[in-house]
């Protein structure tokens, strides 16, 4: 006789793992990585970054900034810091002065971020200083530091990856991909950020001087 409908219905069968190399499981987020303060630190600035950066309420950026320098940051004279910021690890950035940091940047500081004076970073730009190492199977960290040079400008949406050196006076364009470093004065764009023109009126582009076609008759150049 056939089964009877339902039958069995109510028999546990063993889940089946994919079969991947990868062990998350065995994944060490001691190794690598040091957060650079105690927990109860820790604690405490994300009570604080709750109330006052990730907050849509205006605080004033005085007060941020001097927020800012109680849990170790380094923060220049009239830096002005828009709702809704965070800001993983305030003991690992230093900014210079009169920096704007536009609504909802996320500096993902696991490693020191560095960002100069007279930069602009824009709405909803990823600073991310973590990565991990793919080549292994159980994903270490790979982390490095971000630095942005003097008089940069990240646009709005720019995601900017570990170990980038974006150089001074440099331009990221909105919506990049930046994960080698940016060469300065040069305004940057696309997936991968690569070197469209320079930045100033009558300015000689910098692979020019090294003989570079494409330079001279302003298409884009690959980054080194």
């Amino acid at each position: 006789m056939g089964a009877r409908p339902g039958a069995g219905a109510g028999v546990r069968r063993p889940i089946r793992h994919p079969v991947t190399r990868v062990r998350n499981d065995l994944f060490d987020a001691r190794l690598g990585f040091t957060r650079g303060r105690s927990t109860p630190v820790v604690a405490l600035w994300y009570l604080i970054k709750c109330a006052f950066f990730l907050s849509p309420l205006p605080w004033p950026s005085p007060l941020k900034r001097a927020l800012l320098r109680v849990f170790g940051a380094e923060v220049g004279k009239g830096v002005y810091i828009k709702p809704r910021v965070n800001i993983h690890f305030p003991w690992k950035l230093r900014v210079g002065d009169f920096t704007w940091i536009g609504e909802e940047t996320f500096i993902l500081n696991l490693e020191p971020v560095v960002i100069g004076s007279h930069c602009c970073i824009s709405q909803r730009v990823f600073l991310c200083t973590g990565n991990h190492d793919f080549t292994k199977t159980d994903m270490p960290y790979r982390n490095k530091p971000i630095a942005i040079e003097d008089g940069a400008w990240i646009g709005a949406q720019v995601f900017v990856g570990p170990g980038v050196t974006v150089g001074s006076e440099g331009v990221v364009t909105a919506g990049s991909v930046v994960t080698r470093n940016v060469p300065a004065r040069m305004v940057c764009s696309g997936n991968p950020c690569m070197p469209v023109k320079g930045r100033w009126p009558n300015q000689v582009n910098a692979a020019a001087t090294h003989g570079s076609a494409a330079a001279v008759e302003n298409r884009p150049v690959a980054l080194p």
